[in-house]
């Protein structure tokens, strides 16, 4: 009887779309619903079934989900050029390059280059010295240069130049010098006979062939300072 009481004060006509949810536990979907008596029908397109009210413990509204809106299309972006990479200059230019940046000659750069790596980016020298400018790596790491990298060591071997040539007052054979053997070594010699350039084969044979490079450069040297030394 309680039944009856609770599903008639649902209503006695319902809309369609609902669930009769059955005393069983089961559910139905039906169009609809109406009460008769103790009597109930459950309506589904043009027929219906017809039980106990007894047997149906309360009606649901259809629970249907709308289907969520569909995503929008986003429309790819205009493909874009990939950046150039960077060209990697080659080691003269690399040296160039150092020159403007310190005032230098392109001959002396490219002299001092090619005499210490003979314009080799990987040489490594027997007592450690690395790449295109032969930077000892304590030298380079004073510079704030990492050796390996051929662009950063031109420009550290070229600003150490500079450092040299400003020592010994513009005197470019002291700075060569120096450069190849360590500024000890021609502080060294300064006040002997030898001037201030060691007695080291190796050295001397090193100023010459720079010496070669001036001579053959078109161009005299830019800065002052870097004419060659009286022997």
């Amino acid at each position: 009887m309680r039944s009856l009481v609770i599903l008639f004060c649902l209503s006695s006509t319902a809309l369609a779309g609902e669930y009769a949810v059955l005393a069983s536990g089961g559910r139905l979907l039906v169009d609809r619903h109406e009460l008769e008596g103790n009597k109930v029908k459950l309506y589904n397109g043009s027929g219906y079934t017809e039980m106990d009210a007894a047997q149906v413990r309360a009606f649901e509204p259809d629970g249907k989900v709308e289907p969520a809106p569909a995503a929008p299309v986003v429309q790819p972006e205009e493909a874009q050029p990939a950046p150039a990479e960077p060209v990697a200059l080659t080691p003269v230019e690399l040296a160039d390059a150092a020159a403007d940046r310190y005032g230098l000659p392109y001959w002396l750069v490219r002299g001092v280059m090619h005499a210490e790596s003979g314009f080799q980016p990987q040489a490594v020298s027997p007592k450690g010295a690395i790449g295109l400018m032969q930077l000892m790596p304590a030298t380079a790491q004073h510079l704030g240069a990492d050796a390996k990298d051929p662009a950063q060591n031109a420009d550290a071997g070229a600003r150490y130049l500079r450092q040299l040539l400003d020592k010994y007052d513009g005197k470019l054979w002291h700075a060569l010098a120096a450069y190849n053997a360590g500024p000890g070594a021609v502080d060294k010699y300064e006040s002997t006979k030898f001037k201030g350039i060691p007695p080291y084969r190796e050295t001397r044979n090193y100023i010459n062939r720079i010496d070669q490079e001036m001579k053959k450069s078109q161009t005299p040297a830019k800065t002052p300072g870097a004419a060659t030394d009286p022997r």
